[in-house]
């Protein structure tokens, strides 16, 4: 009689050890994988939100220092008393620091508006900050709102935020509550807008002839 150590196994009674022994292994090995870490907070969707209002307010980056002449290509319905009528319209981007721009709007000798585009959240967001000529600021200022959707072919739109919406019917501006703005850039314009139900106003800057700059803005 052959000894243990010398017996052949049957091939079905070695193949059972081999499964056995491979279950065995896997076992092992899972329990040994280190435990999956949760998201980190600043990747994934919130990161690329980001990069992409980082990147928007890039564009306008080669711009800061230099001033551009516009015009308004529509204006409907048109006012009867057109401040923009027969004036010079001039655009500065006269201040980029890290998280937001600056850009005083010149209508002839009215230096009261300056837009400012900054980055909140992931989202670019669009204020108005207007001033009287002694610098104060107006009793309607620093109305607007954050970017909605992500960026497409170069536009920006923005609907009245909530604090705007609230001021506007405070001052009696109940038609403004459905205001959106919109600025568009490329390689040759710079387009600011705002429309609302029966509304639209657009002027149209052009990029690729810079002006002198203009003097500061009041209270800039």
């Amino acid at each position: 009689m052959p000894s243990p150590s010398n017996r052949r196994l049957s091939p079905s009674s070695f193949a059972r050890r081999v499964l056995w022994a491979t279950a065995l292994i896997l076992t092992v090995a899972a329990c040994a994988a280190p435990t999956p870490k949760p998201a980190d907070p600043g990747t994934g969707a919130n990161a690329a939100s980001g990069s992409v209002a980082a990147d928007s307010l890039a564009a306008l980056r080669p711009l800061c220092g230099h001033a551009y002449a516009g015009r308004v290509v529509a204006d409907t319905p048109k006012s009867a008393e057109d401040p923009f009528a027969g004036k010079t319209l001039i655009m500065h981007v006269r201040e980029c620091g890290a998280d937001a721009i600056r850009i005083p709007f010149h209508v002839g000798d009215d230096r009261s508006r300056t837009w400012v585009i900054s980055t909140h959240d992931g989202r670019l967001r669009l204020k108005h900050d207007h001033r009287h000529r002694d610098g104060s600021s107006d009793a309607l200022t620093m109305y607007g709102g954050d970017q909605r959707g992500d960026a497409g072919a170069g536009r920006y739109e923005f609907p009245a935020d909530d604090y705007s919406q609230a001021m506007f019917r405070k001052l009696g501006r109940e038609v403004s509550v459905p205001n959106v703005w919109a600025v568009e850039i490329d390689a040759q314009r710079f387009v600011y807008e705002l429309s609302r139900p029966g509304r639209l106003f657009r002027v149209e800057f052009d990029l690729t002839h810079p002006v002198p700059a203009p003097p500061p803005p009041w209270g800039g």
